[in-house]
């Protein structure tokens, strides 16, 4: 699962974290950007965006957060 995060700069818990929040309940990337910041990530809103362009309807995401097994 951690390989689909390698060579990241944030680990795949933030990563899928912010997914997770912006998926589920419709937040922007700028609010996302501030909850992180407020937890000790500076994250830029862009890579938010991008995060979740890549990982939202990946597999990986869907086993991990929807409870699929």
């Amino acid at each position: 699962m951690m390989s689909d995060f390698k060579g990241r700069h944030f680990g795949g818990k933030v990563i899928l974290w912010a997914v997770q929040w912006y998926c589920r309940y419709s937040m922007s990337y700028r609010d996302l950007k501030t909850m992180l910041a407020e937890r000790g990530s500076s994250v830029n809103h862009s890579t938010i965006y991008q995060w979740v362009q890549r990982y939202a309807s990946a597999p990986l995401y869907e086993e991990t957060m929807m409870g699929k097994h």
